[in-house]
């Protein structure tokens, strides 16, 4: 087979449909930004395979219906891919500004086609305007590179810079040749070599769109390791995480951490009289008054059953016992409505100081849990915090 513009492009055109479809079979399960995002990335393959059809096939086609049916399937593709891209990274769509490139390129594209032919505008003005769609694209992939977590964002980046380069060099190729081609589908070594490294140019997307769906999916599995699945906040194992973290950087700033145990009083009864159900929602409300009073880079986890901890980095005992008490008598003021009755709930909370440096947090849990069993004999409804903590 002869390797010219028509073949190459066949060929970029099977591939996006090939890619196209791996992407819309094979992602089916993770968050819905991250599916939706990827699905419309493979929207924008068997549009932007159109266009390589278009081109594929023009010597069947009229030049002026190749270049405008083929550039509309191009930059449609385009704007997509920007959309597609922010949706699965969770940033500002910018589908305005996508929607303006893309009929802005077409404009004037068409208006060096038809009204006033210049094919070395032509290229420049569109361009321009596929630069501007590769820029959005490296605004939100940039920083990426830097993340432990990730590098297929550092992979599409690189793959838009790639792209915009490639740009660059095309249309220095054309201003500089004595005799440039007055058409893509000409048969020049500058046409066949744009065409081919831009039909590389989906496959190294769809690629980085893969790996960053895995990569997405990866970060969702942790965290549902360690998140509680009721109530939403850090389970057994990331509070074991979270403390060691937590205990190395108090070493580094010689900082104490404030534990606090707390436990629903009664709560059993409520589930005895209640139900299930309506205990989980007591929790869930539990939950939120606890949270609500906590400073930021506090860290609250459920322990298990009625029980939470909180870890309070960088506070002075009287501070602890003042957070303490913010959040005992928050939930003592907590109306609760279940099954048509009032009633209200109360919390034992016992408080300990672990210094920066003892080997773990382990001690310093076991002392607040010996002030809580402590606020428990003391009638319930209190704050104790261990005698080991104010020596």
């Amino acid at each position: 087979m002869h390797l010219n513009v028509e073949t190459l492009a066949l060929i970029n055109g099977g591939q996006a449909v090939v890619l196209a479809l791996l992407l819309w079979f094979g992602t089916r399960n993770g968050s819905n930004n991250a599916v939706q995002g990827l699905r419309m990335r493979a929207t924008a393959l068997l549009i932007e395979a159109c266009g390589d059809f278009i081109l594929a096939f023009d010597f069947k086609l009229s030049p002026l219906t190749v270049l405008l049916v083929g550039n509309t399937f191009n930059l449609v593709a385009q704007a997509l891919t920007v959309v597609a891209l922010r949706i699965v990274l969770n940033r500002p769509l910018r589908w305005r500004e996508a929607i303006a490139l893309g009929v802005g390129g077409w404009l004037g594209v068409t208006y060096f086609a038809a009204v006033h032919p210049d094919y070395l505008l032509r290229v420049l003005w569109g361009s321009v305007f596929l630069t501007g769609n590769a820029v959005l694209n490296i605004a939100a992939l940039w920083g990426g590179c830097n993340k432990r977590d990730t590098r297929a964002q550092c992979l599409l980046l690189w793959a838009y810079l790639l792209a915009v380069a490639l740009l660059v060099w095309r249309n220095v190729s054309l201003w500089t040749e004595i005799a440039p081609p007055q058409g893509i589908g000409a048969p020049t070594a500058v046409n066949v070599v744009y065409v081919f490294l831009l039909g590389m140019q989906p496959l190294m997307a769809s690629v980085g769109f893969l790996l960053l769906y895995n990569e997405i999916l990866q970060r969702e599995l942790h965290d549902l390791a360690r998140i509680d699945p009721l109530t939403g906040v850090t389970n057994r194992l990331g509070l074991l995480e979270a403390s060691e973290m937590l205990l190395a950087r108090a070493r580094t700033r010689r900082e104490p951490i404030g534990v606090l145990l707390i436990d629903a009083d009664h709560f059993k009864s409520i589930n005895d009289r209640f139900g299930h159900d309506d205990g989980d929602r007591v929790l869930l409300e539990l939950v939120f008054n606890i949270r609500r009073m906590l400073r930021t880079g506090d860290l609250v986890g459920r322990v298990g059953g009625e029980e939470f901890l909180v870890l309070s980095p960088s506070v002075k005992e009287a501070d602890l016992l003042a957070l303490a008490e913010r959040i005992r008598g928050a939930v003592e003021r907590t109306a609760f409505n279940i099954a048509g009755q009032a009633y209200t709930l109360t919390v034992s909370i016992g408080a300990a100081i672990a210094d920066p440096g003892e080997p773990d947090m382990m001690g310093a849990r076991r002392r607040a849990d010996t002030a809580l069993y402590d606020a428990k004999r003391a009638g319930r409804n209190c704050v104790m915090i261990s005698a080991a903590a104010l020596t």
